[in-house]
């Protein structure tokens, strides 16, 4: 019997998603920067989605989105050899400047007002930290943190 011997690049995957979003077009935004940047997938944790108009570029067409309802049905279904990544303000967190992105990871951020629940944060893998001492939009810094994976990287986006 023959062997199949091929190289495959190894490029790993991505997803991002929010925690408790308060507002609907954060998610739409955030897809579409997820779709640009070349994201797998986004999520909704603890609250679902209604679709609006801030996704000019019908991202929902060309990845998915997936909802859970807490952070333990988001660990049950984490894809095997994954790392889950908060970002989020707090004394434990990485500067995202110097933080290397794994090839197989999923970020998680949570709304402007309240952040990510100290359980989350003990979920996580890592937790990262944009700039700054203020909260940002979270579909901002979710751009932020998704371009500086791709900047990082040698990942090719679609298009």
């Amino acid at each position: 019997m023959a062997r199949i011997q091929r190289d495959y690049p190894n490029n790993g995957f991505y997803g991002i998603g929010i925690m408790h979003g308060k507002h609907d077009h954060n998610i739409g935004t955030l897809w579409r920067s997820a779709y640009i940047m070349g994201a797998s997938f986004i999520f909704t944790l603890g609250r679902a989605y209604k679709q609006q108009t801030s996704d000019v570029v019908n991202a929902w067409t060309r990845i998915p989105l997936y909802h859970y309802e807490n952070i333990d049905d988001l660990k049950e279904h984490l894809p095997y050899s994954t790392r889950l990544i908060a970002v989020e303000l707090d004394e434990q967190s990485i500067s995202l400047a110097t933080f290397k992105h794994p090839d197989r990871a999923i970020y998680i951020l949570g709304n402007e007002k309240n952040g990510l629940p100290e359980p989350v944060l003990a979920a996580c893998h890592e937790i990262v930290q944009l700039p700054g001492s203020f909260s940002l939009n979270v579909a901002v810094a979710g751009s932020i943190v998704l371009y500086d994976r791709v900047a990082k990287s040698e990942r090719t986006l679609p298009g």
